[in-house]
């Protein structure tokens, strides 16, 4: 379990994120959503030991953060970074191996249940046959799944990731959420994802935390926290929201001005076959 309590942190003389409170229990996905600024990817860095608090605490399964080496918290949470800052001379199964490191003796050699992590982690991220390809032949899409993999190689019980959609088309957002949660569900994973697209998160998370302007202004399932009250201001603009054609899940979509330049005719209608076919 990842647990946040009375976080608070700054940049300077400017907090960042103010009071927030919140956890992620063994087996959940909880989306962090907000408008850009809201400070959703200051709260993934803190989560993981990269910003000092400047009030609060964060648990890692019952431990402090700041009581943990590093070694110590890379063998309890893993993280998937929004950018990509990969060696690109390294091979694919290289990087990956990487996220075996809090586990290396002093000497740093993997062994063979090493390996077989490794192998795993690859064939989990749908990767296996690009091991041998260079990190610099790839594609942003194929290194977001890479960051994936030696995430998973780290073998932790908590996984943060920063909008790891940015660089993915629609079929492959929805097979690495898809298998994101799909790994919660199975390996228990405590997993926090900050994600700029709500009807991915309505899709796949099992909770939302809608920040804005760094504080925590709604907490709870995606059914009660995407209401147009609460959405649009922290927005600013106007939202519909409607109920999923097949999967029953808050559909959010914008109302008022933003919607008069939609063609003629079409305005809300949604097909009751949609066309991307999800598994969640």
């Amino acid at each position: 379990m990842l647990e946040i309590q009375s976080l608070s942190v700054a940049y300077r003389e400017r907090l960042a994120l103010r009071e927030i409170t919140l956890s992620v229990r063994a087996g959940e996905v909880l989306a962090l959503i907000g408008p850009n600024g809201a400070g959703k990817s200051t709260l993934i860095r803190v989560a993981s030991g990269m910003i000092p608090l400047k009030a609060g605490q964060i648990r890692l399964n019952q431990r402090e953060i700041s009581g943990l080496t590093a070694a110590e918290r890379a063998r309890m949470l893993a993280v998937v970074p929004q950018t990509h800052n990969l060696p690109p001379t390294f091979s694919v199964y290289q990087t990956v191996l990487l996220g075996r490191t809090p586990y290396l003796g002093w000497l740093g050699q993997a062994g063979s249940s090493d390996h077989a992590l490794v192998a795993e982690a690859l064939e989990q991220a749908g990767i296996s046959e690009l091991s041998a390809r260079l990190i610099g032949e790839l594609s942003g899409g194929e290194q977001q799944k890479v960051l994936l993999a030696r995430a998973l190689a780290q073998s932790t019980p908590i996984l943060l990731l920063d909008e790891p959609t940015n660089h993915l088309d629609l079929r492959h957002q929805t097979n690495f959420l898809s298998l994101v949660r799909k790994l919660a569900v199975e390996k228990g994973l405590a997993v926090l994802v900050a994600l700029h697209d709500l009807n991915l998160a309505s899709l796949f998370a099992d909770r939302v935390a809608l920040l804005s302007n760094g504080r925590l202004q709604a907490l709870g399932s995606p059914e009660q926290v995407f209401s147009p009250e609460i959405l649009s201001p922290v927005y600013g603009v106007g939202l519909r929201v409607i109920s999923h054609p097949e999967y029953g899940t808050p559909l959010v979509l914008p109302d008022g001005p933003a919607a008069d330049f939609a063609p003629q005719g079409r305005g809300y209608m949604l097909s009751a076959e949609p066309m991307v076919r999800l598994h969640v």
